[in-house]
Formats: structure tokens, C-alpha cells, sequence
């Protein structure tokens, strides 16, 4: 779009806006940035950074450290000439402080969650569905083999051909043996004549 045309478009807002006229909407231009009071930033940082300091804040080293600032807090305060003492003895700005530690802590903890949670459920989704082709190829798979064993029972194996080859092998000699004693009865019997 040229300059010409984005002038034009501001002027037909203008007269719109003047004459009480709605502004007519074009799709086919982008819509100009709209500034913000409000300060930008990328919420996938954002959620990095969470994520880092809740693992921090679930550590064992942040439990020590933060006792020994504690220990150091109140012994200062307690065993300190009086005017070097910052927080006398109710210890309202260390209280002020836990507090305001734990206010944010809680809110990144939570957000570190979601994300895992985010995580994980687009886990258990891939999961989901790699199971469902791995059911659907398993079936696949058993109807092929299921198909083989129905074609397999009616072609010939080399036992079948083996066993059907002995019995006729044993009819043959059979029907030999039988014969040669036909043979011989009948011989018997012309030598008898």
C-alpha cells in the first residue's frame, strides 16, 4: 500500500469520525501497532525465569542460605551497638521482607507449575496418540498374521507332502504284497491244473 492510499484511508477516518459515520474496516490492510502504557515483554522468558527461580526456591541451598541472612539478621540487630541496629527487636522490616519474598515466591511457584502442567499435558497427548498407532499397527499386524495362518493351512507343507508320500509309499507295497500273493495263488493254482 502507498503512501497516497494510507493518507487517503486516514482522511476517510477523519471524515467518518467527524460526521459520526462508523469507519468502514478494511481486511485487506494491516492494522497499525497500537502503542501501550503498559510495558512489553516475552512471557516465554518470563516463564524461563519462574521456572528457575522456583527450582531455586525448592532447593536445600536456598533453605540454608536464607536461615543463615535469618540468624545473621537477628543477631545483628540483637548484639549490635544501638545505633548501628537497623531493625530493633520485633523485627518488623525482616517480617516486612519474608513477606514480600514469599508474596512473590508463591505467584512464580504457581507459574512454574502451570507451565510444567502445560508440559506435561502435551505429553500425555504425543503419548496418547503414539499409543494409538502402536494399538492400531498391533492390530494390523495380527490380522496379517492371522491371514498368513488361513492361507498356510490351505497350501501344501513339506510335512504334509512327507506323510501323504509315506502312505502311498505304504498303499503301493500294499497293493504289492497283495499282489504277489494274488501271483502266487494263481500260480499255485495253474501248476495245480
Amino acid at each position: 500500500m502507498g503512501v497516497e492510499e494510507r493518507e487517503s484511508a486516514k482522511e476517510r477516518a477523519r471524515a467518518a469520525a467527524v460526521t459520526g459515520e462508523r469507519a468502514r474496516v478494511r481486511l485487506d490492510v494491516p492494522r497499525a501497532p497500537r502503542r501501550s502504557l503498559l510495558p512489553e515483554y516475552d512471557p516465554e522468558a518470563f516463564g524461563r525465569l519462574s521456572e528457575k527461580i522456583a527450582r531455586f526456591l525448592g532447593t536445600g541451598r536456598f533453605i540454608v542460605w536464607m536461615t543463615v541472612l535469618i540468624i545473621v539478621w537477628v543477631t545483628w540487630n540483637v548484639s549490635a551497638p544501638a545505633p548501628l541496629r537497623f531493625d530493633e527487636y520485633p523485627f518488623i522490616f525482616l517480617t516486612l521482607a519474608l513477606s514480600l519474598q514469599a508474596s512473590y515466591a508463591a505467584p512464580l511457584i504457581l507459574l512454574a507449575q502451570n507451565r510444567q502442567d502445560d508440559r506435561d499435558r502435551v505429553s500425555r497427548e504425543q503419548d496418547r496418540k503414539q499409543n494409538e498407532r502402536s494399538i492400531a499397527d498391533t492390530e494390523y499386524l495380527t490380522r496379517e498374521i492371522a491371514a498368513l495362518r488361513l492361507g498356510l493351512g490351505e497350501v501344501a507343507t513339506r510335512d504334509w507332502i512327507r506323510s501323504e508320500l509315506q502312505d502311498l509309499f505304504k498303499e503301493l507295497e500294499e497293493r504289492r504284497d497283495e499282489d504277489g500273493e494274488y501271483e502266487e495263488r494263481t500260480s499255485a493254482r495253474r501248476h495245480r491244473e
